[in-house]
């Protein structure tokens, strides 16, 4: 095959070439055309280096079985919330756990769990709605998970209702501890009241008055919380008996109104103990599943098994 340099004629057309990649003997003893040389590289065999390292998504596309759906409730199961006895109403609820698989305990999944619940559905008290008690479950007992107190709070709605104009608002808040080991932080708020028969529209209290009244607030918070254990604190804060304490106290410096323990906040909690616990359920006895009852061994004359002929 001769070549020249005039190259092929559809380089001359101006068109693709369509004849055969030329021989390299030729190409190395003859004059070749830009669009013969061009030609002639792109029929060579790709080099290695210039092939794409990696995965080729395309080859796993629509490659094997689609996963199955399968309802993720079916791996569940639900279990029974009880409230300590200082509340009305012990049935508060249930709770939904990943069934225990391998390593993974369903038991360990429930603890620390926090259910937070209305002073209504506790007690059964639809004034009391505004106020709501934090539960954290602390033990699970066959099927029933048993909570303790962690903590109480107002609603957002209650505490926007309190609030009014020409009045002074005072807050306060202390740390105490219980005689059975609970660290808690106490807050307690009030607002000033008119006198009788004020002409005064407002009832703006002084600065110094704010003080006497709220080192009152913390007098009395200490000496009511750090004098009991957390349950008997429980039974001051459905009723608000602090409350009323700190109105009472208050009334010569200036007249309080809507004196509450808005929020009480869990710090520190003992060593963990399951017989304390189950006191604050009514005992062993009253926890489903907390007592084994195991069958009766008779006890019996040892008798030594026969020695065998071979081994």
């Amino acid at each position: 095959m001769a070549l020249g340099t005039a190259g092929c004629q559809s380089d001359q057309a101006g068109v693709g070439c369509s004849k055969a990649a030329p021989r390299v003997k030729d190409v190395e003893h003859h004059a070749v055309s830009p669009h013969m040389l061009t030609c002639f590289l792109f029929t060579l065999p790709t080099p290695l280096h210039f092939i794409a390292v990696g995965k080729n998504k395309k080859l796993s596309k629509g490659r094997g079985q689609k996963k199955r759906a399968v309802d993720p409730f079916t791996r569940k199961d639900w279990y029974d919330v009880k409230a300590p006895t200082f509340f009305e109403n012990r049935n508060i609820g249930k709770t939904l756990v990943n069934r225990s698989q391998g390593l993974k305990n369903a038991n360990d999944a429930l603890k620390g769990r926090i259910i937070e619940q209305s002073l209504a559905d506790l007690n059964k008290d639809d004034e009391q709605a505004f106020r709501k008690f934090r539960l954290r479950i602390e033990e699970v007992s066959g099927r029933t998970c048993l909570t303790n107190f962690y903590g109480m709070d107002f609603t957002s709605d209650k505490l926007r209702s309190l609030v009014r104009k020409w009045q002074s608002l005072i807050e306060a808040h202390q740390d105490i501890k219980t005689t059975d080991g609970y660290l808690l932080r106490v807050f307690v708020i009030g607002f000033t009241r008119r006198r009788a028969n004020q002409v005064s529209k407002t009832t703006y209290a002084q600065s110094s008055q704010k003080r006497q009244i709220r080192q009152k607030m913390f007098d009395i918070v200490q000496r009511e919380c750090s004098s009991c254990d957390l349950k008997e604190l429980v039974a001051k804060l459905i009723p608000e008996v602090i409350g009323r304490e700190v109105e009472k106290a208050c009334q010569s410096i200036y007249p309080l109104k809507d004196v509450y323990v808005r929020k009480v906040k869990v710090l520190k909690t003992p060593k963990f103990d399951v017989s304390r616990l189950y006191e604050l359920h009514g005992g062993s006895s009253a926890v489903p599943g907390a007592e084994d009852s195991g069958a009766k061994v008779k006890s019996g004359e040892f008798k030594e098994p026969a020695a065998l002929e071979s081994v």
